[in-house]
């Protein structure tokens, strides 16, 4: 049972299963199969879902079928449905397929942005400013998520100083939302809170948002940290799939379960059905032939005392 009420704060949760969650899983699934995941998030309550990425097929081949799906949704339901583009070309693609909402990425060191992205974090900022102004131009919503800005796999730690020079170059362009993202997992709270304050003081009306991944299991606590540094909309995965593929050892993200367990116990709304999602939560796991990650899904919510 959730213990919050409508006078408690509100979050947003993204549920971003169909794009990040896919993309480092062995289990393929069929563009049916990806659009009943989607289906299932928007009955457990979703109301932005990242769908999909427009994406080199040969770099992501579980992406390769972005225009099919996106044809395949709903365009009067009420529901956002975002994709993430890299530059120009995803972009159009995009655009062509009738997207209404991108999210693009810019990248907090050099190593990094060129295995993901195939530029320098420079190169990376001006691709940013590039799709902000032509997703204006088509009247389609365009955010923005600064990666591996806790720390990178191959140049290690991320200073608050540097994330500050990243922020003041794309904020050039401010996005609809601006993310923070912890690629690889190695964020703590106090990470979360120092640089979600670097975030705010660089912008005053743009929303800011969160992805963080459970590598070292600090995710939810992190979550947590974020909304009490004025993050509105948290990215979250059914069942805790996925992870980057241009990442070392790389695991899912925060499981939706798990953070809406948490956000429930801390007096937190975010409009997330706990009974759908569990249901949604054990078809995935049958779909896919093995535990997922996710703790609630298997631990249940708080237990109901015995009579």
């Amino acid at each position: 049972m959730s213990v919050t009420d409508s006078t408690q704060p509100h979050v947003t949760i993204v549920e971003v299963a169909p794009r990040d969650g896919l993309q480092n899983e062995k289990v393929e699934l069929s563009t049916g199969q990806k659009l009943e995941l989607v289906q299932r998030a928007v009955r457990f309550g979703a109301r932005n879902v990242e769908v999909t990425s427009f994406v080199h097929p040969k770099k992501v081949p579980v992406m390769a079928d972005a225009e099919d799906l996106v044809g395949l949704l709903p365009d009067d339901d009420g529901v956002v449905y975002s994709a993430l583009v890299l530059n120009e070309r995803g972009l159009d693609r995009a655009v062509a397929a009738g997207v209404g909402e991108i999210n693009a990425v810019v990248h907090c060191t050099d190593t990094f942005s060129n295995r993901n992205q195939g530029t320098d974090v420079d190169g990376g900022i001006e691709i940013w400013k590039r799709i902000a102004q032509t997703s204006r131009q088509h009247g389609i919503t365009a955010n923005l998520t600064i990666a591996v800005a806790f720390g990178c796999p191959f140049e290690g730690e991320v200073s608050v100083d540097r994330l500050r020079s990243v922020l003041d170059g794309v904020l050039e362009e401010p996005p609809t939302e601006l993310s923070l993202a912890d690629t690889i997992g190695v964020a703590v709270p106090r990470d979360v809170r120092e640089r979600f304050s670097v975030a705010s003081d660089l912008v005053s009306e743009t929303p800011l948002r969160a992805h963080f991944h459970d590598t070292r299991s600090c995710g939810i606590g992190n979550a947590l940290a974020a909304v009490e540094s004025g993050v509105t909309v948290l990215d979250a995965s059914l069942g805790g799939i996925g992870g980057c593929p241009f990442a070392p050892n790389a695991t899912g993200n925060i499981a939706t379960e798990d953070l809406v367990y948490a956000l429930d116990r801390s007096g937190i709304r975010h409009g997330l059905d706990a009974s759908s999602l569990h249901e949604a939560g054990e078809w995935l796991e049958d779909l896919f032939g093995r535990r997922l990650p996710g703790s609630v899904l298997h631990a249940g919510g708080f237990p109901v005392p015995v009579a």
